[in-house]
């Protein structure tokens, strides 16, 4: 398998927090399963801004560290980019960077608030023979709201890469909802970790993968974790199956209005504290 998503360079966002912590989620990975993780480290202009070239001194210490200790497993650079009109600069002028120098860009969007210039960024990145993939789409609020959305980015080349945290309910009963009906949809392309911390998401891979492996198979299971991956750092197309939308029941969007309406509550009575 090959870990799409992860932070695990120290001290470049808010992932790792030390070179110890970097090698013990390595081991980890290497424990589950993982032959290969890419580091899609944060760049967010303003606020995680380590370039390419340093990035890629920490990648070849860190691996040919791991290959005097004998762990096999394989490191590839690469970025989660905040969505950024000036994307296509940061690429430029090596700031940020595509997975493994490939034309495949792993990219973010605010988790609260739809951006306005959505279809522009993707269409500019298309422009310059890029191929986005969504981090987690599952994960934003609007998203969760209208998945349709998620539909009409796959019908334009967008690739999507749900975290496998998500299937378990990390991130709330929402996302693992959505996540599930975007399998149910085949609008799932990537699997990614997301790792931030030691002892979080790699020791649950086993639960996890047994969970997927009931819901979309083991041969779609293969596909999502190891061959798209592999695909992706070879700079190898990747052949998307016809999506088809999944309508949210009126159950559904109606826990997702609960939930939502709980959410401010608790955020008014937050600020009332303060």
């Amino acid at each position: 398998m090959i870990d799409i998503h992860s932070h695990i360079l120290p001290n470049i966002d808010d992932g790792s927090r030390s070179i110890e912590e970097t090698f013990n989620l390595i081991r980890e990975a290497k424990n589950v399963g993982f032959d290969a993780i890419v580091s899609t480290s944060h760049y967010m202009e303003g606020y995680y801004e380590t370039n390419v070239p340093e990035r890629e001194v920490w990648v070849k210490a860190i691996y040919e560290n791991l290959q005097a200790k004998n762990i096999d497993i394989n490191l590839f650079l690469g970025n989660e980019i905040y969505m950024s009109e000036n994307i296509i600069k940061l690429l430029e002028d090596r700031k940020a960077s595509t997975i493994n120098d490939t034309s495949y860009v792993l990219f973010e969007l605010p988790l609260n608030a739809e951006p306005l210039n959505l279809y522009d960024l993707i269409y500019e990145m298309q422009q310059y023979k890029l191929v986005p993939i969504l981090a987690h789409p599952e994960r934003y609020s609007f998203v969760q709201r209208e998945p349709e959305l998620v539909y009409d980015l796959v019908e334009k080349g967008v690739l999507m890469q749900a975290n496998y945290g998500s299937i378990i309910g990390q991130y709330g009963k929402k996302a693992q909802m959505i996540v599930k009906k975007f399998f149910e949809g085949n609008m799932i392309h990537l699997l990614g970790s997301d790792v931030h911390r030691q002892n979080t998401i790699y020791p649950k891979i086993p639960q996890i993968l047994s969970e997927l492996n009931e819901l979309i198979g083991e041969e779609k299971l293969k596909e999502l974790t190891t061959i798209n991956p592999n695909l992706v750092i070879h700079n190898k197309r990747i052949d998307v199956e016809t999506p088809h939308i999944m309508k949210l029941s009126l159950k559904e969007k109606m826990m997702i209005a609960k939930d939502d309406a709980l959410g401010k509550v608790k955020s008014v009575l937050k600020n009332k504290k303060k």
